[in-house]
């Protein structure tokens, strides 16, 4: 009877229903974050039909001009409006560049950081590093302000105490390295949080390994030459690949707080133009036209990651 019982609960039918009610709890669990993807970024796609009218705040779409491919027209038709077009994606790539390039500081730092022996220190500078990820552009701006501003700034005022300087200096005020600075306040801010994932990837290693080759005689920066970092090399290619499709997408809050006239012209991506053309212009046709092709590059860029990925590791990220 026992028997029967077994091959009643283990019979391949029995299986396969085990495995129905598995993919359907997995799909239920997963559905409130679709519904969530669904409804914060598909569902405003609704929006992009706002690139074909000539739409003015406060009058009906259906009673608004249609235009067609007038603004996408535009784009390209006035010359004033390329060199401006060139001059927002000129910022936009440099940034997106030096970020990029910067992108292997975490990894860096992950390593150092795992190589630290003593638990209370590593907690220390793990949640000292991290905490600038959860303070908002806004906060850091009033950091900034703070530390370089022309009337009180502590810099400044230290300086001028230690009769280094004699006029002040004006750091936030000036379009001098507005790409470095925008770079090197992107790595405060992200540079603790960057590395958690390279520190989940260092705990991952098999332990195994470090002890082999400290039987083999390693070192300490051998073991993280020939261990570590190939251990978490996989991890970093695949944020690089998708750093790469998000290459064009630099957000908006960072640039929007540090901008100002003397700026403006080396500090404003095409999110932040964006912004000003259709919310402060209120030309919201052909703010929407030049956010269609953005998001149109972003897609290109994916598949184009996609295909890095294939090529250097052999699969894709989607």
């Amino acid at each position: 009877m026992n028997a029967n019982l077994s091959k009643q609960t283990y019979s391949p039918v029995s299986r396969k229903r085990f495995q129905l009610k598995d993919k359907y709890k997995l799909f239920l669990m997963a559905l409130p974050f679709l519904v969530l993807v669904f409804l914060f970024s598909y569902l405003p796609l609704y929006g992009w039909v706002y690139a074909f009218y000539d739409y003015r705040p406060g009058i009906p779409l259906s009673k608004t001009e249609f235009v067609g491919l007038g603004w996408f027209k535009a784009l390209v038709s006035n010359p004033t409006q390329v060199q401006e077009i060139l001059r927002v994606l000129r910022n936009t790539l440099v940034i997106s560049s030096l970020g990029i390039l910067t992108s292997v500081l975490p990894v860096i730092f992950a390593i150092f950081l795992a190589e630290i022996k003593s638990p209370t220190f590593k907690k220390i500078v793990q949640t000292l590093t991290t905490l600038p990820n959860f303070i908002s552009w806004v906060l850091v701006y009033s950091f900034a302000f703070m530390l370089f501003s022309v009337d009180n700034g502590f810099l400044n005022n230290l300086l001028k105490s230690m009769h280094l300087i004699e006029r002040p200096l004006s750091l936030l005020a000036s379009d001098n390295h507005t790409w470095l600075a925008m770079t090197l306040w992107g790595i405060w801010k992200g540079l603790g949080w960057g590395a958690i994932l390279y520190i989940a990837a260092i705990a991952g290693i098999d332990q195994e390994l470090y002890e082999a080759a400290r039987v083999d005689g390693a070192n300490r920066f051998q073991l993280m030459w020939h261990v570590t970092i190939p251990g978490i090399i996989p991890t970093f290619f695949v944020l690089l690949i998708l750093g790469i499709a998000n290459f064009i997408n630099n957000g908006l809050e960072q640039y929007y707080v540090f901008s100002n006239a003397i700026n403006m012209n080396h500090i404003e991506v095409l999110d932040l133009y964006v912004y000003n053309i259709g919310v402060v212009n209120s030309n919201f046709g052909f703010a929407t036209a030049v956010s269609i092709l953005k998001s149109i590059i972003s897609l290109f860029l994916l598949y184009v990651a996609n295909g890095l990925s294939k090529l250097v590791r052999g699969e894709g990220v989607i």
